[in-house]
């Protein structure tokens, strides 16, 4: 008995279609996971290129510190008496304690 016309026309189109799908999702399977890493990889990258401007300019200003430290000594002074408590000989030092309380 001869197969319905739908049926055979069903079977072309399968035939047709089949192998190009099956290569497409192949190609999908084998080369999505390498591009979902190339994007993790710029996304790093890009991380990595905003912190290190940020570092650059963070150390531009260490560096002007330094010299200022190393060449202006009324600046020394400065540090050595606010961050280290440093006084002279013929000074008294004088701690000033808030009260809590208030």
């Amino acid at each position: 008995m001869p197969e319905p016309h739908g049926k055979n026309k069903m079977k072309r189109l399968f035939k047709r279609f089949f192998w190009p799908i099956v290569l497409v999702l192949a190609a999908v399977v084998i080369f999505l996971p390498g591009f979902a890493k190339i994007h993790q990889l710029k996304n790093k990258n890009n991380d990595l290129l905003r912190k290190n401007k940020r570092l650059q300019v963070e150390n531009r200003l260490l560096h002007t510190e330094l010299s200022r430290v190393e060449k202006d000594g009324v600046y020394q002074e400065k540090i050595l008496r606010e961050k280290m408590g440093v006084v002279r000989k013929d000074e008294v030092p004088v701690r000033i304690i808030s009260d809590v309380n208030n």
